[in-house]
């Protein structure tokens, strides 16, 4: 695979470099060590603690004319030692193709985009790309876009196969609510000091059968539908979003979910103050007949519930939710430097079994960002969570009394490495 991406990538810079009206060559590099000590999940006893470094390789091609745009994003996504030092195959598949799109404007107003390409709105709550995640997170589909002055609309269209069958259209990929089909619509309005925005996103899952051996047996759809805003006044910015969910948890069970959020940045001089609240609903341990348990689908949710990933990142479907109170301080330590704390209080949003309490603990998010030079920043943080039993009981796995912490350094290197413009004679 690796042969066949580099040998197009070659070929469609041969052939189209002297006749772009723009062309730009772009490079990702990161990797980053980290030290795992209850990242995730409880840590467990009398076990050792993970530390690895693993590095996203990334190569980025887009050209670009009045018309056509095209991108092409290659990747590399491994651990340091994955392979022996001598190996001529990437027994890993590690190396992916993460995007290759194609867009054309119709008019000045109007566009169609396709191919495998990142959703990202708003605050990536429902739709992000990911980048925290070397991987990152694709679609792919097609895109009716619609845009003039401060409004925005994207229709967007999904139909995944698992391949190119002759007979039935099953698809048995499962994994981070991998779907078969989406339709989606965006818009956006913005304004000189705000912006409102409104999503409805239809999910189509492969359904089965309860037999002893399960079948494919059609469709259970989710709907997503919701709104975001953002409102500065001075030097005050408020924020906030609200999403409802309805239709299947699964093949089974009826769905009716939320998610609201309100949060107040404040920024005066070198010091950024942020205060929040996110509740995200949760079905009751006992007695519930319908599923009221929210999950954010396809958002950068590492940004968000705090950066131990504890919940809704990859797991936490279907269970108790979430309230999240959060505040945060970043203070500019230097000319190129920032040093930011966050403090996270969860409870569960649905009620716990055993008489146990809401409370599901506390957790302290430390990180300092610099940037080196024009292509080159560092990141590093450190991340401590005081969990109560009420998280041992969501999250199972050990007892609450263990110490779980996680550190991490980041290097990023995203240089240019290539702009090549046309020149009308």
């Amino acid at each position: 695979m690796k042969k066949s991406l580099l040998f197009i990538f070659i070929s469609i810079v041969t052939m189209i470099i002297a006749d772009a009206q723009e062309f730009t060559l772009d490079a990702d590099i990161r990797p980053r060590f980290e030290y795992r000590h209850g990242f995730g999940g409880l840590f467990p006893e009398d076990a050792k603690a993970g530390a690895f470094v693993t590095q996203r390789s990334r190569l980025n091609m887009g050209f670009k004319d009045d018309k056509l745009s095209l991108y092409f994003s290659m990747q590399d996504v491994s651990t340091w030692g994955d392979e022996q030092t001598l190996s001529i195959a990437d027994n890993n598949n590690s190396f992916s193709l993460f995007q290759a799109w194609v867009r054309f404007a119709f008019t000045e107003n109007w566009a169609l985009k396709l191919g495998r390409q990142t959703i990202s709105y708003d605050d990536q709550r429902i739709l992000g790309e990911v980048d925290w995640t070397m991987q990152g997170r694709f679609h792919d589909a097609a895109m009716i876009q619609y845009s003039k002055d401060n409004f925005k609309l994207d229709l967007a269209f999904a139909y995944n196969q698992e391949n190119q069958n002759f007979l039935g259209t099953d698809n048995t990929i499962t994994g981070g609510f991998s779907y078969k089909t989406m339709q989606m619509a965006h818009l956006t309005k913005a304004w000189d000091k705000g912006s409102f925005s409104f999503l409805f996103m239809n999910n189509g899952f492969q359904k089965y059968t309860n037999t002893p051996v399960p079948q494919t047996d059609g469709l259970y759809y989710r709907q997503t539908t919701g709104a975001y805003f953002t409102f500065p006044l001075s030097a005050l910015t408020i924020t906030g979003s609200a999403y409802l969910q309805s239709g299947m948890a699964n093949a089974s069970t009826d769905l009716s979910a939320f998610q609201y959020m309100v949060e107040a940045k404040y920024k005066t001089g070198i010091v950024t103050l942020i205060a929040g609240f996110e509740s995200l609903s949760g079905t009751d341990q006992v007695g519930e007949e319908k599923n009221k348990s929210f999950f954010p689908l396809y958002g950068t949710n590492h940004k968000f519930n705090g950066l131990m990933d504890y919940f809704y990142v990859g797991n936490y479907a279907n269970n108790v939710g979430l309230n999240d109170v959060y505040g945060k301080i970043s203070v500019a330590t230097g000319e190129k430097s920032t040093l930011g704390l966050s403090t996270h209080f969860f409870l569960a949003n649905a009620e716990m079994s055993n008489g146990l309490g809401q409370n599901l603990g506390t957790e302290l998010d430390l990180v300092y960002g610099k940037s080196l030079g024009k292509y080159v920043n560092l990141a590093a943080g450190y991340s401590q969570m005081f969990a109560t039993e009420s998280m041992s009981a969501v999250k199972g796995g050990t007892t609450a009394e263990n110490t779980n912490n996680w550190g991490w350094v980041q290097l990023i290197v995203n240089p240019r490495l290539l702009t090549h413009r046309f020149k009308e004679d």
